[in-house]
Parts: structure tokens; C-alpha cells; sequence
């Protein structure tokens, strides 16, 4: 008779060393269990049904040869063949049974959580194969897990399942795909208390950006019900970012969200149906507001932190992790039920640049999740169910509804992937990262907008939002390979004003962003004006109240939402730079851009020339703006103050006058943005030609000066850079604008300020970033396409700099 309590393990027993013994996922459970609970972190208590069990039981029935006869031979590329030999090894297995002494343990293990838990308690029944959740491969929802089991006979049941569950279909590919050995891979099974998410929220998290690899950032989803819907993309889920450095020196505050639709959750379907679990609509309420409050948000980061630095390697390199959480809706409280070493972004960091740029457009289908950051072409191949998977051919676009892993076969042949539903921890979403294809989720409506067999182009290469174009737009592919590219001795600074673009765009070699613009947020984010968010009730059109009043849903107020979304838009572009210098621009719309903002127009004058009117700094203190400017700074304090973003460096346009500029120095310090304070740092545009004249005064209001080349342009010019009609006599490169970007540069240079352009000029021509250089500007900004032709057009000419400058020193002496 075998020892009894040979085949159960604790989870208070087990290490990460325990993976031939209890898989990958039982491991690193056991592993959290015994060391993070002492950091608080909530870890449900349970035991795994060890690996030798599967392997006993397979014995104690004489199963194994019966096992070995049904899988050799096997064909993986007939889906046929593979469903029948799977279906016949699960039968195989289940009907072995559970031999008697082993029923007892288990029953025996499941009494003692009961006693630790009440008897309310139910059961997650979770697979763990002990080739799992390998750093090199992840078996990832290869097997079946059973979920809310109360009762011996249904444990015992569930735990054959489980065990029979190791031969789905799914899991045979994957295998053969990983060149597993079926034989040489066993299942242990995970029992452990049920987290009550069906009554709160769950989801998925992971301790970096999963499109970008950005490592300074956790990531969460999570949605109401059971977490399946979101790990299967069945719904869209709400996301958080948390930025981790600024987490680490005491600062809370979420850097970013957005509100998913949530439309359905999945819950217990009760009774004695079939199903364990049924999808029911989510109240209209909730789908309109989070699932979880920033308090549990930060809860959850402060787990995934703490998780990935357990999980460092011996040089205290921090390991990223891809995490599952639980919000228990009896008890209130957040546990961590899964943890795993990431697979897919965090091997992408490498010296090779790679970037896909389209190279035209056409008519967009759809839109959704940008995964990944690719551009591919195919025809679209509408897959209604996995009965119908034999339809796709390789090279095509797989459109569906949402994917699950018995997708994968196909999913691995096709050129991109696009879903109506999910986010972006989704399978349809993990599995594309992993095959490097671009996919394109929670669309809503791609199935019904891409007609089926046509030519589309499925574009990732645009920030966070994926496009799905008609037809076959050509696009090129840049690979530069960084690990040689040394520095200029100018700084090369980037223009950025999409938070969206953030992360994928910090990898550039750069030194910081020269010019973030607030124009980007408010129009894509905020969509209102400011001073309509305020005073909704002076607007006469009805429908624009009414679009206002659902733009704040779930707000306070009109001024709540317009600095938490204007200051999140900041951040994200300040963390993903971090700790590098980010200058943000307050905002410089013209008259007629404010206008076309939702309400604009019953707060904006109408001017014949918009370009040299009520723009820029005279807004700021001006009775018609004044508000409005106070949600600028507010936004601005919340970024550098409580989410401790001091890297922002603030940059006044447009400042005509230096009465002006002091004006809104005083505004913002009543604000409380005083220059100085924090060690903030304001910048002012140096754009007109009056900013030159009195350079030396401005230098005594402001820390640095930033040449826009478009302005300086247009009024040293007097050209009007909005009329097409005198485009040609607009031209940065003319001698008399290059001579005012000199003694601008000089001026600051003379006051000790810092000196940078970023206009179009230097982007456009290289001879221009070549006068720049000459005249020891500190640093040009510029477009994100143009920085590493620019940076390596720089390095060449301050060699040549530095050549000349030696030939003088030689004929001198």
C-alpha cells in the first residue's frame, strides 16, 4: 500500500524547484504562498494533487499501453484524426478512475481547507502540467480548470476531468508544436479556495507594457464576474496603468486608465445545469463606471512589485510577470491566484530597432486594440466557429468573434488576427504576441464590416488604436540596429503629444521630449472645451449638454474630468520617458480650433486671422480663459506633485510681451506652479520676433528658451503659414529667419538658458540641423520618424565640426 500522504503537497510545502512534481503553476503557488504572505499579498490556501498521482492512477488501471497505442501515429495536421485520438486518450484516463487511497487523501486535504475556511467554501479544481509556465513556453489554458465545486463527488469528478483534460486537442498541438513529449509531460491538479470573483471583479495583470515591453509600468485589466471572459477576450475590460518608479518612492496615483464596456460577466449558473457558469448582461450602471477603485488598483500594483522582485534572477534583475487577480465579493479582498514568468515582450528587447510605417492610406473598416506594433496584408477569412476552422487557409486574416486555444492551429497560420471582442490580455491578444503577427481586438464589429474574402490591411503601427484598411496599402519596415549609435553632443529631443505613442516611441534614442502638446489630449481625449465643462448650463444647444453630461459620466464634475484625463495624457508620455527631461506646452489652440471643440462655440470670439490673434499666453489671464487656464495647472500640479512626475518642465506660447509673460508666471504660482518650487522649470516659446528683441529680459522671467521655427517663420516673414495662396514664400531656411534663430540662440546663451528648437525645420531639412549644430544650439526636438536619420545627419556634421576645429588649433600653433 502506497503512503497516503505521498500524492498531496500543501501549498505551504511547495517551492518554484516543485515543477517535475507539481507543474509550473502549483509551483509558483506554492513558492508565493510560503514567501509573499508574509509581504501581504493574499494567496488562497490549497494543495496540489501531485504529479506522481496521474502517473499512479494511470498504473493502478493499466492504462498507460492502451494511452500509447491511441496516440501513435498520430497525424497533427489531420484536425480529424487528432480530435478522435484526443477524444478516445480523455476517455481513456477518466475512466481509470481515481484508485481508493488516493479519493481519501484528496477528501481528507479538502476537509482541513474547510475547516480553515467555514463551510460556505468552494473549490477552484485548477490543472497544473509539470512542463507548465516554463520561462521558454508557456502551456498557458491548455488544460481544464473546474470552478465553484462543492461536494466530495463533484471534487473527485472535477479531479478526473482535470487529470483526463491533459489529452484536449488543444493541448496535443501545442505539445507536438513545442516538441513535448506527451509521455514525458504529466498533469498535476491545483484544489484551493474559491475567490468569489463572480460577486466582485477579476482579471489579468503583468508587471510591464505587453505591446511595447516597457518594464517601468504594471499593467491591469479586469472585469466584473470570473476572470474567463477576460483571459478569453469575451469581453472589453477596463485598464490601469501604474508607473513603478514613482510607485517606488512613495507617490500613488494611477498614471492612466480606460473604461472598457464590460457588456456581459460571467457568474455561477447554480442549479444542476450542464454548465458550471453562464454570461448574464452587465447592468448599464456598471458598465459606465470601473470595476475596482484606484484603491484597489494600487493594491494590486503593489502585489505585481513586490511578485516580480521575488522572482528576480541572482544579478537582482527584476523578472517580468504575467499575473491573474481575484476580488472576493464576500470577504472584500484582493487575491492573487496565478502567477507566471512573461513569455512574449519581455525577450524583445534587443539593440534592433524595428519600426512599420504605412506608406498610404485608404478606407478604414474597422477599429479596435492595437496588438503589437506590425502591418501585414491578407484576405479576410470570417471563422464563425471552430467547426469551420478548416475553411481558413494559410496567409489569410483570421476575423471571428473571439478566439479560444482550440484556435490555434489556424492561428499560428495566419498573417494577422481581428476580433469583435476582448482586450488586450485576451487569447487572441497573448497569441499573436507570441506568433509576432498583428491582431486587432475588441472591435465590436469586425465581422459584420469586413466583407469576407477581401483584401485588408491590418495596421498596429499607429499607437493604441489598430486600423483595419480596405485593400492592399503598402508599407515599408525600418531595422536599425542602436547598439553602435553614440551620442550627439546636441540633444536630441522628440515631439509627442499622443500618450498612445509613449512607450513604443521612448525606445528611440533620444534625450527627452522637447515638446509635448496638450492639443492632442483635449482633442482626442477630452473632446470638450474647458470653459464649457465648467458652465454647461451656458451652452443653448440641448444636444451638447446632453453630450457633456455623458462625457463626465462617472465624474464628479466637468472640472474632475477634465484634469484627471488631461493629466493621465501627461503622464503617460512623462513615465514612459521618465526620468528624462519632458516639456509640455500649455495649451495654443486658436480661436477657430477651440471652436470646434464640444461647446466651443458659445465661448470663442470669431476672428479674420486666428494665427496672430487671442491664442498662447494671452488667453491664460484673460477673464474669457482664466478658468479654463486653472484646469491647465491644476492638471500640470496633479502630474508633478501627487503622481510625482517632476521630470514635467512647463513651456508658456505665444508670450508677446514681458508684462505678459509675468502675468501668467503669477497666475501659475497662485496656481501652484511656482517656478522654482519642486524644482519646476518654465520654458517659453521663443516664436516671435519680440521674444528675440528682449531676449534678456524674457531669460530673467523664464529657464530656456524653445525656437518654433513655424511662428518665428511666419511673422519675421510676415507670411501667413495657414494661406495656401503665399505658401511659397514660406521657407524656415530664408537668411534673415536663420539669422533670428541665431541671435535667439545667442541670447540664451548669454543669460545662461537653455536653447532648443522644435519646429519643422530640422525634421525637413537637413541643412538646417546642420546650422543649428554650427551655431551651438543645446538641443533640437523632433518628429519621431525623423530622429534617427537626424541624430546619425548630427553626429556627421559635429564630426566635421570637431575635424575643422582641429585644423585651426594645428595651423595656430
Amino acid at each position: 500500500m502506497t503512503n497516503k500522504a505521498s500524492y498531496i503537497r500543501w501549498f505551504s510545502e511547495l517551492g518554484i524547484d516543485d515543477v517535475p512534481l507539481v507543474g509550473g503553476k502549483n509551483a509558483s503557488l506554492g513558492e508565493m504562498y510560503q514567501t509573499l504572505i508574509p509581504k501581504g499579498i493574499r494567496i488562497p490556501n490549497g494543495f496540489a494533487i501531485t504529479a506522481d498521482a496521474y502517473r499512479y492512477m494511470l498504473e493502478q488501471a493499466g492504462a498507460w499501453d492502451a494511452l500509447h497505442e491511441t496516440m501513435n501515429g498520430l497525424d497533427p495536421n489531420d484536425v480529424d484524426d487528432l480530435a478522435r485520438r484526443g477524444a478516445r486518450a480523455r476517455d481513456i484516463i477518466y475512466s481509470a478512475g481515481l484508485p481508493e487511497d488516493l479519493q481519501q487523501e484528496i477528501l481528507q486535504a479538502a476537509r482541513q481547507l474547510k475547516e480553515e475556511y467555514g463551510e460556505g467554501l468552494s473549490l477552484a479544481v485548477r490543472s497544473s502540467a509539470t512542463a507548465e509556465d516554463l520561462p521558454t513556453a508557456s502551456f498557458a489554458g491548455q488544460q481544464d480548470t473546474y470552478l465553484n465545486i462543492s461536494g466530495d463527488a463533484a471534487l473527485l469528478d472535477a479531479c478526473r476531468r482535470c487529470f483526463a483534460s491533459l489529452f484536449t486537442d488543444r493541448a496535443i498541438h501545442y505539445r507536438i508544436d513545442q516538441n513535448f513529449d506527451h509521455f514525458k509531460v504529466a498533469l498535476s491538479i491545483g484544489v484551493m479556495k474559491m475567490v468569489r470573483s463572480d460577486l466582485a471583479a477579476s482579471g489579468v495583470m503583468f508587471s510591464l507594457d505587453t505591446e511595447t515591453g516597457f518594464r517601468d509600468v504594471v499593467f491591469i485589466t479586469g472585469s466584473y464576474g470570473l476572470g474567463e471572459n477576460v483571459v478569453q477576450g469575451a469581453v472589453e475590460p477596463d485598464e490601469f496603468y501604474v508607473h513603478k518608479p514613482t510607485f517606488a518612492q512613495g507617490h500613488r496615483a494611477v498614471l492612466r486608465r480606460h473604461r472598457g464596456g464590460k457588456a456581459i460577466k460571467m457568474i455561477y449558473a447554480g442549479g444542476h445545469t450542464r454548465e458550471a457558469t453562464r454570461n448574464i448582461p452587465t447592468p448599464e450602471p456598471d458598465q459606465l463606471r470601473f470595476c475596482i477603485n484606484d484603491e484597489d488598483v494600487l493594491q494590486l500594483a503593489d502585489y505585481a512589485i513586490k511578485i516580480e522582485q521575488h522572482y528576480s534572477d541572482q544579478a537582482g534583475h527584476a523578472k517580468p510577470m504575467d499575473m491573474e487577480w481575484a476580488k472576493d465579493g464576500l470577504d472584500g479582498k484582493l487575491y492573487l491566484v496565478q502567477a507566471r514568468p512573461e513569455t512574449v515582450a519581455s525577450q524583445q528587447q534587443g539593440s534592433i530597432l524595428e519600426q512599420f510605417h504605412l506608406q498610404g492610406s485608404g478606407k478604414i473598416l474597422t477599429r479596435g486594440y492595437a496588438i503589437g506594433a506590425r502591418i501585414a496584408h491578407g484576405r479576410a477569412r470570417y471563422i464563425v466557429d471552430v467547426a469551420h476552422l478548416h475553411e481558413f487557409q494559410p496567409g489569410e486574416v483570421l476575423v471571428a468573434d473571439t478566439t479560444t486555444p482550440d484556435w490555434e492551429p489556424v492561428m499560428k497560420e495566419a498573417a494577422a488576427i481581428v476580433t469583435n471582442h476582448g482586450g488586450r490580455t485576451c487569447h487572441a491578444a497573448i497569441i499573436a504576441r507570441e506568433l509576432n503577427i498583428p491582431a486587432v481586438v475588441g472591435c465590436g464589429d469586425a465581422t459584420d464590416s469586413i466583407p469576407d474574402d477581401e483584401m485588408i490591411t491590418v495596421s498596429c503601427a499607429g499607437g493604441d488604436e489598430g486600423r483595419i484598411y480596405q485593400g492592399e496599402i503598402p508599407f515599408k519596415v525600418e531595422r536599425t540596429d542602436l547598439s553602435d549609435l553614440p551620442r550627439p553632443h546636441t540633444q536630441i529631443m522628440i515631439n509627442l503629444g499622443n500618450p498612445d505613442l509613449a512607450f513604443s516611441t521612448r525606445f528611440l534614442p533620444n534625450d527627452g521630449v522637447g515638446l509635448a502638446r496638450l492639443e492632442f489630449i483635449i482633442n482626442e481625449y477630452i473632446k470638450a472645451h474647458p470653459m464649457a465643462l465648467l458652465h454647461p448650463d451656458r451652452l443653448e444647444d440641448n444636444n451638447e449638454r446632453k453630450a457633456i453630461e455623458t462625457l463626465i459620466h462617472g465624474y464628479k464634475d466637468g472640472a474632475e474630468f477634465f484634469i484627471q484625463k488631461l493629466s493621465e495624457g501627461v503622464a503617460t508620455i512623462a513615465a514612459a520617458f521618465w526620468p528624462k527631461p519632458v516639456v509640455v506646452r500649455m495649451s495654443d489652440f486658436k480661436t477657430n480650433e477651440y471652436a470646434t471643440l464640444l461647446g466651443g462655440r458659445g465661448f470663442e470670439p470669431e476672428e479674420d486671422n486666428p494665427m496672430i490673434g487671442f491664442r498662447g499666453a494671452a488667453r491664460y489671464t484673460h477673464p474669457a480663459y482664466a478658468e479654463g487656464f486653472a484646469l491647465e495647472c491644476a492638471a500640470m500640479k496633479r502630474v508633478r506633485d501627487d503622481m510625482g512626475l517632476s521630470n514635467v518642465k512647463l513651456m508658456i506660447p505665444f508670450c508677446r510681451r514681458v508684462e505678459e509673460g509675468e502675468r501668467v508666471l503669477q497666475a501659475m504660482a497662485e496656481h501652484g506652479l511656482k517656478r522654482g518650487d519642486n524644482d519646476l522649470e518654465i520654458y517659453v516659446m521663443c516664436e516671435i520676433p519680440n521674444n528675440v528683441i528682449l531676449i534678456d529680459r524674457f531669460a530673467q522671467l523664464f529657464d530656456g528658451f524653445s525656437i518654433g521655427s513655424n511662428d518665428l517663420t511666419q511673422l519675421t516673414l510676415g507670411v501667413d503659414r495657414d494661406s495656401e495662396i503665399v505658401a511659397f514664400d514660406f521657407d524656415e531656411r530664408d537668411e534673415g529667419v536663420k539669422e533670428m534663430i541665431r541671435l535667439a540662440v545667442e541670447g540664451a546663451r548669454r543669460n545662461q538658458r537653455h536653447s532648443g528648437l522644435c519646429g519643422q525645420a530640422p525634421s525637413d531639412y537637413p541643412e538646417m540641423a546642420e546650422y543649428l549644430v554650427e551655431i551651438g544650439i543645446d538641443s533640437m526636438s523632433l518628429n519621431p520618424d525623423t530622429v534617427l536619420a537626424t541624430t546619425r545627419h548630427v553626429l556627421e556634421v559635429e564630426k566635421n565640426l570637431d575635424a575643422r576645429l582641429q585644423a585651426r588649433k594645428g595651423k595656430a600653433s
